[in-house]
């Protein structure tokens, strides 16, 4: 009797573990731009429903260096990217502290082209894959570097080697891991998209010619089938992620050639928005070998810009508009708006625990909760004083922001 009790006590609980996970997201860390499922969603349970007057609990604070990546998060510790002086640096801190366990300095002077009005920190966010870190700074030079100490393990120069098209405001899109690779956008001449291999670097695959925006790419299902979707400049494209092989593409673009926000999408409805040509829904089938590909919505009201967006269930959540911006909600599958309001100022967005976390780029920190009926302030907090355009991660209950050049962590616990 024993022998068949405890068994079944060993598979009752197992199917409640599988239970409470199903739909989930991934926990335990921010691996990469986005974090665990790339829609800026977050794991986290047992969040305050309000906070303080002062805010939620500071649990430590640094300086660190100007730069506008975004912070990683695995096993204790932080990954991102700052400036010092000509040089650009890894930085690996504490996750408890903030304190330095390791730094990667290298020299990289920005392009004779950057504009230097909004800086020459480091945009793009690090990917963290098995025991490696992948970064690309302001410059263009991409590292593969051993995680747990920095020491590097290959490198390259995406516009020097690769030939790929100075931006404006410094190479900003996030390397992407597919299987044994890591993929980029680069905007070469006959290599705008460069496959790398994991370990060692070499190329697995190199394709096409359109020009290098500032957005980072995403691996979505179409019919059973990965595709990776990249803005560029002046298309939406969908490749192989095996081969680089170009499935489609879809022309939008804007006068500046700054297709920035990630496209997210739900039940094969993706949505992509750009500041000017505003926002489209596109259906997504698979046809055989073939993806076939339809507008079923778009709008000028909305328009995303250099800000992440939130999704829950068929709706995003997002700050609309450059300069005086609204806080929004739209349907991915029909273009509706539900509601838009006044009195943020240019924002990104954070979902987790059924709450919507909002940092605008003045430094004030928002606790919300937003469905299509409203967007509802608990509460808010002047938390930093430079410009804040580094989407915050939250893992567990502690928050990270940064501003233009400081790291702050929180318990909204």
């Amino acid at each position: 009797m024993r022998s068949l009790y405890l068994p079944s006590l060993l598979v009752l609980a197992l199917l409640l573990v599988v239970t409470a996970t199903v739909g989930q997201p991934p926990s335990g860390g921010w691996t990469q731009w986005g974090g665990p499922t790339q829609d800026f969603r977050a794991a986290s349970t047992g969040l305050a429903a309000s906070w303080p007057e002062a805010g939620p609990r500071k649990l430590w604070t640094r300086e660190l260096g100007e730069g506008y990546s975004a912070i990683l998060v695995d096993s204790g510790r932080l990954y991102t990217m700052y400036r010092d002086g000509d040089q650009e640096a890894v930085a690996c801190l504490n996750s408890k502290t903030g304190e330095t366990v390791w730094e990667h300095k290298y020299a990289a002077a920005p392009h004779e082209s950057h504009v230097q009005q909004f800086g020459d920190g480091p945009r793009s966010t690090p990917l963290i894959s098995g025991d490696m870190l992948y970064t690309i700074g302001v410059a263009g030079k991409i590292h593969g570097l051993n995680k747990k100490d920095g020491t590097v393990v290959w490198s390259h120069d995406l516009w020097n080697d690769f030939g790929g098209n100075p931006l404006n405001h410094g190479y900003s899109s996030s390397p992407i891991a597919y299987k044994n690779t890591v993929i980029v956008p680069v905007g070469g001449e006959g290599q705008s998209l460069v496959a790398f291999d994991k370990k060692d670097g070499h190329v697995v695959w190199k394709q096409h010619s359109f020009k290098n925006s500032y957005s980072t790419p995403k691996v979505v299902d179409v019919g059973g089938r990965d595709e990776l979707i990249v803005f560029m400049a002046k298309q939406l494209i969908g490749i192989d992620p095996t081969s680089g092989d170009l499935r489609w593409e879809y022309p939008i673009e804007n006068q500046w050639g700054q297709n920035i926000s990630m496209p997210v999408m739900v039940d094969g409805t993706l949505l992509l928005s750009s500041l000017q040509a505003g926002s489209r829904g596109l259906k997504l089938t698979r046809d055989g070998d073939k993806t076939a590909l339809e507008e079923v919505w778009s709008t000028r009201k909305i328009q995303f810009y250099h800000v992440a967006t939130a999704r829950d269930g068929d709706y995003v959540y997002g700050s609309t508009g450059n300069g005086p911006a609204f806080m929004t909600a739209i349907n991915i599958k029909t273009g509706e708006i539900a509601w838009r309001k006044r009195g943020f100022a240019k924002a990104n967005c954070l979902y987790a625990d059924g709450k919507l976390i909002i940092l605008d780029e003045d430094g004030m920190l928002y606790l919300t909760t937003a469905n299509p009926e409203d967007l509802t302030v608990h509460s808010q907090v002047e938390l930093l004083d430079k410009v804040s355009w580094t989407v915050p991660t939250l893992v567990g209950k502690t928050l990270y922001v940064r501003d233009k050049s400081s790291i702050l962590a929180l318990d909204l616990g």
